[in-house]
């Protein structure tokens, strides 16, 4: 009887959880079988979802119930908190796969190169997201003195920053974060957030949902300068071809001609200001510079000359996350990829990487919303599976599910499970209990293996 298609997936985010599905929704799984098993570094699953999603964002977070459904599957096995390449490598995973698939994500911050970015004061939208939401790899600890901060960018990475900057740490506090979150938010004193975009409304990158929700806060007063409500003919253009650019700049529009409230916390959102310069003395943040920009009638925009400084004392970039290289693997530095054609890894002669393939933000960079990893899965599952019927996959050494566990225990990798996170699921929910919360975040890396049971 042959044995069934053995794969192991590298990160268990949604880009790996979704490459999964599609594997176990193929024609192999039934014939001959297909057998999955899951590396992550963290100790629990989900990635993103638990470290890059506000935690004041339970609506996103409810994807987890649908992972949860694939996870539950009995050809999938999890082995949390081994880490690739120190636990485990490309070769090792060869001895016992017949196909790897890298979905490892993107968790650091996008460089700005800009004068001034290295003073203290200067923080990455990355950095702050991981504290925030509890990563037990950050420090437990984060410097929330700044009165007038500034954020760069319009994403919705850059509405989760300035909005937990501009919330109140008891607004927080029925949500997940952790203590040590909380305190720090109590500590924090701005009451003026500027988010700044060098491009206009019809090119904010938005999600219309998350951008209404900045005005829910009754501590939030959002404005918006009416002489930043600007189009040309590539921004019209824009609006008429994409419903969702068209419902931000109304939003934005309507939020441009209300009188301002009294909400206690301002928040601004400018466009048309490109941020030119983070000056400092003595090594810190003391403002930012910023040049304005025009449209220049395709939906770009160039520089007028005119220069603006603003009084801040803290800066957040939130101009895109960047992933890690991996070791052993191909890798371009510009787009922060791995290269690859239809989820084939390509080496720099051109030729696929035997049963090597990459999904997810590692493939195609940090762009679009969870959902869209769907597609990009199904694509590089579709790839794998045909190189699997033609021949094409190598054949692994040791192919028993047993032989992994052996590996990792002759490693003295502590490594936590599926099962484990039920405990760990269970641990964080009874922390919450108390309080009438959902959950309270477990932090430590060491608390997080305990409650496992690794």
């Amino acid at each position: 009887m042959p044995r069934p298609l053995r794969v192991a997936i590298v990160g268990a985010g949604p880009a790996g959880i979704y490459a999964a599905d599609a594997l176990l929704k193929s024609d192999a799984a039934a014939e001959p079988g297909v057998s999955i098993d899951l590396f992550e570094r963290m100790p629990a699953p989900f990635g993103l979802i638990r470290y890059g999603v506000a935690p004041d964002h339970p609506r996103i977070k409810g994807i987890v119930t649908a992972l949860h459904q694939v996870l539950d599957k009995p050809q999938i096995r999890l082995f949390g908190n081994v880490d690739y390449p120190s636990d485990i490598t490309l070769d090792d995973l060869r001895a016992f796969y017949d196909a790897v698939i890298f979905s490892t994500g993107a968790m650091a911050d996008r460089a700005l190169p800009i004068p001034g970015i290295d003073l203290d004061g200067s923080y990455g939208a990355a950095d702050f997201v991981s504290w925030y939401d509890g990563h037990p790899d950050v420090p437990r600890t984060w410097p929330l003195t700044a009165e007038k901060v500034a954020v760069l960018g319009v994403g919705n990475v850059a509405l989760d920053v300035a909005r937990i900057l501009a919330k109140t740490a008891d607004e927080l506090l029925p949500t997940e974060i952790p203590p040590n979150v909380y305190d720090g938010l109590k500590a924090n004193r701005a009451r003026e957030i500027h988010v700044f975009g060098r491009r206009g409304p019809a090119q904010a990158k938005f999600s219309p949902m998350e951008l209404r929700e900045l005005d829910h806060s009754p501590n939030i007063e959002v404005i918006v300068d009416p002489e930043d409500i600007d189009y040309d003919e590539g921004s019209i253009a824009t609006r008429r071809g994409n419903k969702q650019a068209d419902m931000v700049a109304k939003t934005l529009e309507n939020w441009a001609i209300r009188d301002i409230g009294d909400r206690p916390h301002k928040l601004f959102l400018h466009f048309f200001e490109s941020p030119a310069e983070i000056l400092g003395e003595d090594g810190r943040v003391v403002g930012l510079r910023t040049e304005r920009t025009a449209l220049d009638g395709t939906g770009n925009v160039k520089g007028t000359g005119t220069f603006k400084d603003w009084d801040v004392t803290a800066v957040y970039r939130a101009v895109g996350y960047l992933s890690d290289p991996l070791p052993k693997l191909p890798w371009d530095a510009a787009s922060g990829t791995v290269p690859d054609e239809a989820g084939r890894i390509i080496a720099e002669s051109g030729e696929h990487v035997q049963s090597a393939y990459v999904t997810g933000w590692i493939r195609r960079g940090p762009v679009g919303l969870i959902g869209h990893t769907k597609g990009d899965a199904n694509e590089t599952v579709a790839s794998l599976l045909d190189d699997f019927a033609h021949g094409r996959l190598h054949t692994p050494a040791s192919p028993a599910p047993e032989a992994v566990d052996a590996f990792l225990a002759e490693r003295n990798v502590r490594f936590t499970t599926w099962e484990g996170w039920y405990r760990l699921d269970a641990a964080e929910k009874a922390l919450g209990e108390p309080q009438g919360r959902e959950r309270v975040k477990i932090v430590e890396r060491e608390d997080m293996l305990r409650a496992s049971g690794a």
